[in-house]
């Protein structure tokens, strides 16, 4: 059972009450739902504390990282249908997060220790073409991230 903590704070409806300006359109938080929450923490917590995020939330079925406003979820619910995230189909292909250039191949060296595979390693840092650098990275579950230097 989750703890009692909603996910999607906001004014109830029909209130007076409006996001901060500045709050308006930017990201609030991602959930995404996998197969294995410990295979997922591991991965997926040892890469947002590298790029910054702090544990923000723990439950039975879910932990979530924060980095500023923003939070990242991962919840195994008993509701999942599937036990692999397929990017190549309908619906998310990956998340982007920014990463300190000095930062990035550090960081790309270490991802197989903790699940990540790198992906277009022949087009690697430049897979998204000349002048974007950047690592692609795939976990077990098949969730991509771009790693975009800063």
């Amino acid at each position: 059972m989750m703890p009692d903590v909603s996910h999607d704070v906001g004014p109830a409806p029909g209130s007076d009450l409006v996001p901060a300006p500045s709050a308006v359109g930017l990201l609030h938080h991602v959930e995404l739902w996998v197969p294995d929450l410990a295979r997922a923490e591991r991965s997926w917590g040892w890469l947002l504390t590298e790029l910054g995020a702090a544990s923000f939330q723990s439950w039975e079925h879910g932990r979530s990282w924060r980095a500023g406003d923003v939070y990242v979820v991962l919840e195994q619910s008993p509701d999942l249908t599937g036990d692999v995230h397929e990017r190549r189909r309908p619906g998310l292909n990956h998340l982007a997060f920014h990463v300190p250039g000095v930062r990035l191949d550090a960081v790309v060296e270490a991802a197989p220790r903790y699940g990540w595979a790198l992906l277009f390693g022949d087009r690697h840092p430049f897979a998204g073409g000349p002048g974007h650098r950047a690592a692609h990275l795939e976990d077990a579950d098949g969730f991509e991230v771009e790693l975009v230097s800063s």
